[in-house]
């Protein structure tokens, strides 16, 4: 089993850069030699912030793939090791998400539109709900 890491490195304009590899020191003479012309190549000198490490080279693919698509905050909370904050960071933002509302606001914002008989079917479907969760 050969080990694979993903790595993050700090280019010279701040930004960053995520890759993976099988040899990260053969991976980061690559980059500061540019022997391939891409981002780096242009933003050289680069250095190595963050790598992890994995027992497949298909995880570390599929977590390469996964930080690229992350904001540059949540990278520097992965970069310092503030799992907390990352966590906060992963939390879905959008208004209609579960974890924004309790279940009153979510009860108020539907019976507005409701009939008095729907608001009544919704409350016992609730409270068999209830009752479920509870066995």
């Amino acid at each position: 089993m050969k080990r694979s890491l993903v790595y993050i490195l700090k280019c010279t304009d701040k930004s960053y850069y995520v890759g993976c590899t099988t040899n990260l020191g053969n991976r980061l003479d690559e980059h500061k030699n540019k022997k391939f012309t891409g981002y780096t190549s242009n933003r050289l000198p680069v250095e190595l912030v963050y790598s992890q490490e994995f027992n497949h080279i298909n995880d570390a693919i599929k977590a390469e793939i996964q930080i690229k698509k992350w904001s540059r905050k949540k990278k520097e909370a992965l970069i310092s090791g503030d799992y907390g904050l990352l966590h906060k960071l992963s939390e879905c933002r959008n208004d209609t998400h579960y974890k924004r509302f309790d279940s009153a606001q979510r009860d108020e914002n539907t019976s507005t539109s409701l009939s008095k008989t729907e608001k009544i079917n919704i409350n016992r479907h609730s409270e068999r709900s209830r009752g479920r969760e509870l066995l």
